[in-house]
């Protein structure tokens, strides 16, 4: 729906091109003149009391309000002499918008909606603007406002958002291992997180639209979002139980590869414990229906997906990434020299 309509009697004039060229007029002169008088021309602008205001030439308003109001504008022709705009012009009565919006200092028509049952506010912006592409002239464009606004900006800066979340985790490791190389070790295991949680949503979603279903759930929106970094946290968890205990088991002396394998096997039960009991407690929101139906399943498929990927590739691969890692930071150079310890020490 919009409000734009176009049932306000209006004028319109139309360019006698004859006249204009016997008359000596340059054409452009002519466009200019009533662009300036009727339209409006921007000279500059200024700063004051810290706005912005734009400089408009512009005639009165009771010298552009009636169709007879162009016989006081002149121009001038080849041989110096004005030229009454009246004379080069055909007036039409028609009708045109009632009013004239406008939106960042441009002429615009507010259009509003929903999107349709079955599909999610960001494919429907993704239609519009694919509409807007292929069936709109270079001279318009659209932007968004409101609500469709602040959605697209979030979408924007998702990446920025994840780098942070992650900087920040590395850091609050790096304090807790008082090392810069061991949180690697954990940070590694979170993309088998996020491919689980992306791979699940978009499987999903190219299924349910080969059958020809609507499935807005399982489409990039903020609600997965959210899932996708509860399965951060949840994965960097898991990989928080192997890597402190074998660290500790390195620091007494042990060799990495043992501890990071004797951590594995130690911490396998409650990892699966604590996960799958996740996992299933996540079952009924992949499966809801009704209002809002949308949002608990796209978060419900993200967490579910991306802990399954993470609990089962995790287990295998945090030991590895853990002895990669010491390795590395030994030959570098960074790694604190284990103290060596008895087989009492283990006991």
């Amino acid at each position: 729906r919009t409000t734009f309509k176009i049932n306000a009697p209006s004028y319109q004039y139309e360019i006698d091109r004859e006249k204009v060229k016997n008359l000596g007029v340059q054409l452009s002169d002519v466009f200019t003149a009533l662009q300036t008088n009727f339209g409006g021309y921007e000279v500059n602008d200024f700063n004051q009391f810290g706005r912005t205001y734009k400089v408009v030439l512009q005639s009165a308003t009771q010298y552009r309000t009636e169709a007879e109001a162009a016989k006081f504008i002149f121009v001038r022709n080849s041989a110096g002499e004005m030229v009454p705009l009246d004379t080069l012009l055909k007036p039409k009565l028609t009708t045109g918008p009632t009013q004239i919006s406008r939106f960042n200092g441009a002429r615009s028509i507010n259009i509003q909606g929903n999107a349709a049952s079955g599909y999610s506010s960001g494919q429907a912006m993704n239609a519009i603007t694919e509409v807007v592409q292929h069936h709109i002239n270079s001279g318009f464009s659209i932007a968004w406002s409101g609500q469709s606004r602040e959605e697209q900006k979030s979408a924007n800066s998702t990446m920025q958002i994840l780098a942070l979340a992650l900087l920040f985790v590395f850091l609050c490791l790096a304090a807790l291992y008082e090392s810069w190389s061991v949180p690697f070790a954990v940070l590694f295991t979170v993309p088998t997180g996020i491919f689980g949680a992306l791979f699940a949503e978009y499987i999903l979603a190219a299924i349910f639209g080969a059958i020809g279903i609507p499935a807005p759930g399982y489409q990039n929106s903020v609600y997965m979002q959210i899932g996708v970094i509860m399965v951060i946290g949840l994965a960097a968890k898991n990989a928080i139980l192997i890597v402190e205990f074998a660290k500790v088991r390195v620091d007494r002396g042990m060799d990495p590869l043992k501890a990071a394998i004797q951590a594995a096997g130690l911490r396998l039960r409650p990892i699966l414990m604590t996960s799958f009991a996740f996992i299933i407690g996540c079952l009924p929101l992949c499966m809801a229906s009704g209002a809002g139906a949308a949002a608990r399943n796209g978060m419900g498929v993200a967490v579910v997906g991306g802990m399954l990927c993470a609990t089962v590739l995790g287990v295998f691969l945090i030991p590895v990434f853990y002895v990669i890692v010491d390795r590395i930071s030994r030959m570098l150079g960074i790694s604190k020299k284990a103290k060596t310890r008895t087989a009492d020490d283990y006991m």
